[in-house]
């Protein structure tokens, strides 16, 4: 089958139609100026080379949508966090916004066109839907209010604060969803979607207990925000969070992109009948660091385990790709996807994978 556009092949699959593929997103984020030939730190300032660098990488690979969302710290930097830009890699965090309780009444909601650098995004969508949004998804990334918080105050002192102080984080909780809803609120009325990280509500981080006491209720106002303004978000978090499968299905989003240590399967099994799953390729040990036959391996075992799962499954890598993830190892989960083809035929993956034994 000749090959589509995602949006040709997303309404194909969705009206239960042959196509060429399942849909693929390898997730390569800021690897995307390896493929433009820029600096990562170009990101930073200059909006048109953001747009083009992630229009070169859709073009090199042909994946099904790109991104504006270059690291985790752009909101909270806009409301006063100082971060590292290194010439040619992704930002991090230097240091929180405060570092006192008694500077809470300091912060303010981001101002999404004046604010850090998160009017660069903005434009950068601009460019990004002139070229591409004919074609394939925009999305516009975010981090959720919960993870953005630990930015404000800082790693080791939020943890602490979830113990000491509920009512300091619901404080801060509060303040970054305002700054979420702002971006999320300029970039659909461009005609973005809408992609929301939360990485601190991992089971890796913090418990089911405390994520449902602090994270979820300021998530659901979120999603519930995007979804009024009618486009239904799709959400990341990293690490385990098989305890909070359930929780994160109810929201009612658009897709739920998992992480490589979660069980594919049983995720699919147990929320697959509520959300589309999306995953979960290790992007360290697999898409880096392994060889192109490691990545066919494991995207035909991610595409046995999950091909059909009711609301729709993609093939992608479990995170981000590291920045300088191997151009072959991209290639190949890319043209294994295409191997396999439309409706998928499992005995056929499974004749395929045993030849990569």
């Amino acid at each position: 089958m000749t090959e589509m556009t995602p949006k040709e092949r997303g309404a194909a699959i969705a009206n239960g139609l042959a196509a060429d593929r399942l849909p693929c997103n390898p997730n390569i984020a800021n690897g995307a100026a390896r493929i433009y030939g820029c600096k990562i730190s170009e990101f930073n300032h200059n909006p048109k080379t953001l747009a083009e660098a992630q229009i070169a990488a859709y073009r090199r690979f042909g994946s099904d949508g790109v991104r504006i969302f270059t690291d985790l710290f752009a909101w909270a930097e806009a409301m006063g966090a100082e971060v590292v830009r290194p010439e040619d890699y992704t930002v991090d965090l230097a240091r929180p916004a405060i570092d006192s309780l008694s500077q809470i009444d300091r912060l303010r909601p981001a101002d999404p066109h004046k604010d850090g650098r998160l009017p660069v995004h903005l434009r950068a969508m601009d460019y990004l839907l002139d070229v591409l949004g004919d074609e394939t998804s925009c999305s516009a990334g975010v981090v959720g209010p919960f993870t953005n918080f630990f930015f404000l105050y800082g790693v080791d002192e939020s943890l602490r604060l979830m113990r000491k102080n509920p009512e300091a984080v619901h404080r801060l909780c509060r303040i970054s969803l305002d700054t979420c809803r702002a971006y999320l609120e300029a970039a659909l009325a461009k005609g973005m979607s809408p992609t929301i990280s939360e990485p601190m509500s991992s089971c890796t981080v913090v418990s089911p207990k405390a994520f449902r006491e602090f994270s979820l209720p300021y998530l659901k106002e979120l999603v519930d925000f995007v979804k009024a303004l009618g486009k239904p978000p799709v959400i990341h978090i990293c690490g385990e969070t098989k305890f909070i499968w359930e929780d994160i299905a109810d929201l009612g989003v658009a897709g739920f992109s998992v992480d490589n240590v979660v069980d594919l399967k049983k995720c699919c099994q147990t929320i697959g009948h509520k959300t589309k799953i999306m995953g979960h390729v290790d992007p360290g040990g697999v898409m880096y660091a392994g060889s192109p036959r490691d990545v066919r391996r494991k995207t035909l075992e991610c595409i046995l385990e999950a091909y059909d799962s009711p609301k729709g499954y993609v093939v992608m890598s479990g995170c981000s790709l590291p920045v300088d993830s191997p151009l072959e190892n991209i290639d190949e989960m890319m043209n294994t996807v295409r191997e396999v083809g439309y409706p998928v035929d499992p005995d056929f993956v499974r004749r395929l994978l045993r030849e990569c034994v």
